[in-house]
């Protein structure tokens, strides 16, 4: 049906869900490409078991480090609105000078979990102390106005009658934000609320007739100091018709207070500080609760866990980034090793030893520690064989046989230990010649100043001391082997570190680079395939511009670019002459260049310049 109007307007019609593209589910992945096997569903349900598992295990350690925190947070707010609760009109007087109740939350560096801990410490305070909790942040608040326009809009939905929810809005709307406004709304608020009032299940929050009001500055440090000295002050006169507490999300030190508020006004607030516990200790017990235990299969290599102590230590101290760093390792591994389908737990992994197919079984055959520890056993048992034969023969002249058998038996029992000396011999040789991180280079330098120290004549204790030490380094060598010497040890460990270094320290610029010089390597179009120098005419059409601008030196004529992309654009042209003319088609391709050049522009390779009109200037990789 037409639409039609006496006057002009815009008509929006939505469109219908039922077409929406829906995106691939994660286990069809599973069975493409060369990973494609006919247990990829299981082994993708195993994956699915062993995170589902781990992150109940982490959501539950934090529970754990955060409830000792936000109990000691609730009696707080609790004591400190307990006079506020006794008697409304005596609330002034029970706070020294109109102070405002604030905790000090001290979370530490790691930023990106704040969140996770502000929306935990939202859900405890509704259930035990208010149902009126407002989280703000810096990037929402740039004045005053809108400071208050987002406390009046949180407040709106933290409204436990919902009935006069969508009334409350629209009056939003029209009413002037304000202290005074904020105030009237919680007057007309707590006194609709009736404890007695049945029919409706109530939390412990809402028991109170006059709840506080719970104000959290997540990121306090990056408020505008003049909007915290306005609310602050502006508050405080408010106190006896609005109660206020305030939690501030502090990141470096409690100073970081008395830097942004002059004494005026940090006077005005009762302070008491809460410590979280530190990022360290946290991801100690990560590690001992995920990995240093029996509970799960899946374990890290020595380097993979490298990398993520290396980042979690030299970027961000977050644990959420180094558990994504672990579920990124689990799911590598499952879908990279078929033989991943063994890891789980001990019954299970027997039940299904007895359904491996003929390729699990040549892949297990295939493995390194396999192939190592079958080669020597089956030479092992052959020679015992064949010393057996000889030793319950009669004949003499074997005799000399089976002692030199007897020998050379002797002699493949002791080869493990050579071998791992001059293993040991060579690593201590060659690792001044390794690259190395900052970790491995502390303790390289220590170890060199231990060699020099030694150089001198040791005193008895040294000796003594020395020998203990030799004693437990044997005693652990002998009982804690590293598990790259035991058979089977891919199924159940991640060795892949260079993987996971590539998709956690990634380099945009050398990917961006990649996908516009060689768009096959990641679209896998077997028409973009080209020799290395030439420019394929039927790649799109940023790639031909961003190849095209590699030639060129510091400023690019624009004209002369154009024609160069006309030229390889036309190659690959099939356009019928009778419906597209001459000049429509140099219009089409015109477009099609200022597009490209603009891209470039917006990933920053190319920019206007002022000193020729119709140049550009290129920004990346020099004149080369």
């Amino acid at each position: 049906m037409a639409t039609s109007s006496v006057s002009k307007g815009c008509f929006v019609f939505k469109p219908n869900l039922k077409k929406r593209k829906t995106s691939v589910p994660i286990e069809e992945y599973f069975n493409k490409g060369k990973n494609e096997s006919e247990d990829s569903k299981l082994r993708f349900e195993t994956y699915q078991l062993i995170w589902q598992q781990m992150k109940s295990e982490t959501e539950q350690l934090q529970e754990e480090f955060n409830k000792n925190l936000f109990d000691s947070l609730i009696r707080f707010l609790q004591k400190s609105h307990s006079g506020f609760q006794k008697n409304s009109r005596d609330w002034g007087c029970q706070i020294k000078h109109r102070e405002i109740p604030t905790a000090a939350l001290i979370l530490g560096v790691n930023v990106t979990d704040h969140d996770l801990t502000f929306r935990s410490l939202t859900e405890a305070l509704q259930n035990n102390v208010t149902p009126y909790v407002v989280s703000l942040q810096a990037r929402d608040c740039p004045d005053m106005k809108h400071f208050l326009q987002k406390v009046f809009s949180q407040l709106m939905d933290c409204h436990v009658d919902v009935e006069s929810k969508e009334q409350e809005k629209d009056i939003q709307k029209k009413i002037h934000c304000s202290m005074d406004s904020l105030s009237s709304w919680y007057m007309n608020v707590t006194q609709k609320m009736d404890p007695g009032k049945p029919g409706k299940k109530r939390t412990s929050s809402s028991q109170w007739q006059s709840p506080p009001v719970v104000l959290i500055l997540k990121d306090m440090e990056s408020f505008t100091t003049k909007v915290l000295q306005d609310f602050i002050i502006i508050s405080s006169q408010h106190l006896h018709e609005f109660p206020l507490i305030l939690i501030f999300g502090i990141a470096t030190s409690p100073i970081i207070i008395h830097r942004l508020l002059p004494h005026a006004v940090s006077s005005l607030l009762c302070i008491e500080i809460f410590q979280s516990l530190s990022c360290k200790e946290h991801l100690t017990t990560v590690l001992d609760k995920l990995l240093l235990t029996t509970q799960f299969p899946f374990k890290l290599s020595e380097k993979v866990l490298q990398i993520l102590i290396s980042i979690f230590l030299y970027y961000d101290f977050s644990i959420q980034n180094f558990i994504k760093g672990l579920q990124l390792s689990l799911l590598e591994h499952f879908y990279s090793q078929p033989l991943s389908v063994l890891c789980c737990n001990l019954p299970e992994a027997k039940g299904r030893i007895n359904f491996l197919s003929d390729n699990q079984c040549e892949n297990i055959r295939r493995l390194p520690s396999f192939r190592r520890m079958l080669a020597k056993d089956e030479l092992m048992t052959i020679l015992q064989k064949c010393f057996n034969i000889l030793k319950s023969s009669s004949e003499k002249q074997l005799g000399s046989s089976a002692k030199r058998i007897e020998e050379l038996l002797a002699q493949f029992q002791s080869l493990d230990a050579e071998a791992k000396e001059e293993e040991d011999t060579s690593e201590s040789q060659s690792k001044g010649l390794q690259k190395t991180d900052l970790y491995h280079l502390q303790k390289s330098l220590l170890e060199m100043k231990e060699l020099r120290r030694t150089g001198k004549k040791q005193t008895k204790f040294e000796l003594l001391r020395e020998k203990v030490a030799n004693f437990i380094d044997g005693l652990v060598r002998e009982h804690l082997l590293p598990p790259e010497t035991q058979p089977l040890h891919e199924v159940v460990y991640f060795t892949a570190a260079h993987t996971l270094h590539e998709h956690l320290n990634a380099a945009p610029r050398i990917a961006l680079h990649t996908a516009l010089n060689n768009p096959y390597y990641y679209l896998k179009n077997e028409a973009l395939k080209s020799e290395e120098g030439c420019i394929p005419s039927v790649a799109p059409d940023i790639c031909i511009a961003y190849k095209l601008h590699l030639e060129c030196s510091r400023l690019i004529n624009l004209v002369d670019w154009s024609e160069a992309f006309a030229t390889v654009v036309t190659a690959a042209e099939k356009m019928d002459a009778s419906s597209v003319t001459s000049e429509e088609r140099n219009e089409i391709i015109h477009a099609r260049f200022i597009r490209a050049v603009s891209e470039l522009e917006l990933l920053g390779f190319v920019k206007p310049t002022k000193r020729k009109a119709d140049h550009v200037a290129r920004l990346t990789w020099g004149g080369c």
